[in-house]
């Protein structure tokens, strides 16, 4: 979860330097503890769209059940000296998870997937089985490989790198429009086929007169937050990153109810080690950035010309690799997903 407090627990970073707050200190100490800790597990602020189009399904099929994996982020911040309005220069956070394989993620997405199924069965819906909905052709559906790698905008100022995997029991790896915000040209063929692939989903929808519902979690490693544009503070962390984990339901009638997570669902535990992995020669780099910037800034002050505006006075950028401790970063985020699970499929119930 990105600027929105410190909500993931572990080791903290910070590019300014700051003092731990309190709070922080208090959240570290619970790092400690091998089994992951829910926390915000009671408050669900959930934003519902499409509502009516739920109302009276109770036979459904998945079409679609995807967790997506972070493994980069980048956050950056750009600042303003507030003396003299010099460009301070951007402020950037480079985080990389290493450390989980594909065996991993495959357990944490099989594990969510299964304990879906059991929630949507205890809520009284009739699931259509897996086999009935994928034999069936579907004109203008892309399958996608799984696993698959996407290049995705996160908030403001914020680029990620995700993986993403489905169920073994699912056949085929579909998205849907609002699963992912791509970002970069190359993710242009990949809109143009979950498009058409919602399409196809909506069509069967009509044709079987069952709803289909597509889940997709993107599982956050970090908790990045710009402390008044100076400075981007990194926490390691595990947790269902808000306003980018959704269900949609698409009803016999061909219309959508979505149901996104806007308040992020994170879980506390030992789950990695952050290491700065910066390079010597971009420390070095930054460090003369920034005598130039302050000779820039007095110039500035001294109304002088020449050198004065000439350079920005530099910003940094921090590399952080998170060593995952993969057990128990496997144990957080399958808990993570499966207070997910909880959270929509109980509003599924409710919109019924």
């Amino acid at each position: 979860m990105r600027g929105e407090g410190l909500r993931g627990a572990g080791d903290t970073f910070d590019m300014a330097n700051h003092k731990t707050s309190a709070f922080a200190r208090a959240l570290l100490g619970t790092a400690l503890l091998m089994a992951p800790v829910a926390l915000h597990a009671e408050a669900a602020p959930l934003k519902v769209s499409g509502q009516d189009a739920a109302r009276g399904v109770t036979q459904v099929a998945i079409g679609a059940f995807n967790v997506g994996f972070i493994f980069k982020s980048v956050d950056s911040t750009k600042a303003m000296d507030g003396i003299v309005g010099l460009a301070q220069g951007t402020t950037r956070a480079e985080s990389t998870l290493v450390g989980i394989t594909p065996e991993i993620m495959q357990a944490i997405t099989d594990a969510a997937y299964a304990d879906f199924v059991t929630k949507l069965g205890a809520a009284g819906y009739t699931l259509q089985p897996t086999a009935a909905m994928f034999a069936t052709p579907l004109p203008h559906a892309h399958p996608e490989t799984s696993p698959l790698n996407v290049n995705i905008a996160l908030e403001k100022k914020a680029t990620g790198k995700v993986t993403f995997v489905k169920p073994s029991a699912i056949p085929a790896l579909y998205l849907i429009p609002g699963d992912f915000t791509a970002s970069g040209m190359s993710s242009m063929g990949l809109n143009m086929n979950s498009g058409q692939t919602a399409y196809a989903l909506g069509q069967y929808a009509k044709t079987a007169g069952v709803g289909v519902i597509d889940v997709v979690y993107l599982i956050d490693f970090s908790d990045v937050q710009q402390k008044g544009g100076f400075s981007v503070k990194v926490n390691s962390g595990v947790s269902i990153a808000s306003n980018y984990s959704r269900a949609t339901l698409i009803a016999p009638t061909g219309k959508q109810a979505v149901i996104k997570i806007t308040d992020g669902i994170a879980v506390a535990g030992d789950f990695a080690t952050m290491r700065d992995t910066t390079s010597g020669f971009t420390k070095t780099t930054q460090t003369a950035t920034k005598v130039l910037g302050g000779l820039s800034k007095l110039g500035a002050l001294r109304g002088m010309g020449g050198m004065g505006g000439m350079f920005k006075t530099g910003g940094a950028t921090k590399q952080i690799e998170f060593d995952a401790k993969p057990e128990n970063y496997r144990a957080g985020a399958t808990e993570a997903a499966t207070l997910a699970n909880a959270r929509i499929v109980a509003q599924l119930a409710a919109l019924r």
